[in-house]
């Protein structure tokens, strides 16, 4: 397994919109394995392809607290079950060192592939919804920072892109 680069905001490949998976294969397979490595040791709870700058429907979850609980969605798809929204905390690892509250609905339901290519469908709710419906959104081209105000998220674009330079 293999440690993969995350890519940053305001990196411009965050902003693709991923494309479907036709197959599920090894080397795909071999891709989910190495992004959860990726996740467990950043540490984060989720992470999509796009963030990896790899351009495809995929995404990797893990919201336990002991890591035990590893799920795969590929080509996701989303129903929002509830109107009811609440506010969440949210933190990314494309965006590190910075959380803003962001209201997403309660509960979804989410259809998908899993790890084997075999179709499944789930309900979530909590902290798990907010992961799969965030996750999701970078699949899009979407990211948590285009949820809070203009103001906000200039703030941290100048002060990520400052520390990128001072990394260079």
């Amino acid at each position: 397994m293999a440690k993969l680069e995350i890519l940053e905001f305001p990196d411009p490949r965050l902003r693709e919109v991923a494309k479907p998976v036709d197959q599920v294969t090894d080397e795909l397979r071999t891709l989910v394995d190495d992004m959860f490595e990726t996740m467990y040791d950043a540490p984060g709870v989720g992470l999509a392809a796009t963030q990896i700058n790899v351009h495809k429907r995929i995404v990797v979850i893990d919201v336990s607290e002991d890591q035990s609980e590893p799920l795969v969605f590929i080509n996701p798809e989303i129903e929002v079950l509830d109107e009811e929204h609440h506010q969440y905390d949210e933190g990314c690892l494309s965006v590190p060192g910075f959380y803003e509250t962001v209201e997403r609905p309660r509960r979804v339901r989410v259809k998908a592939l899993d790890r084997g290519g075999e179709p499944f469908a789930m309900e979530a709710e909590g902290l798990l919804a907010v992961c799969i419906q965030h996750e999701v959104d970078h699949l899009n081209g979407k990211l948590f920072v285009d949820y809070i105000s203009p103001l906000k998220r200039n703030r941290i674009r100048s002060k990520l892109e400052k520390a990128h330079r001072q990394r260079a």
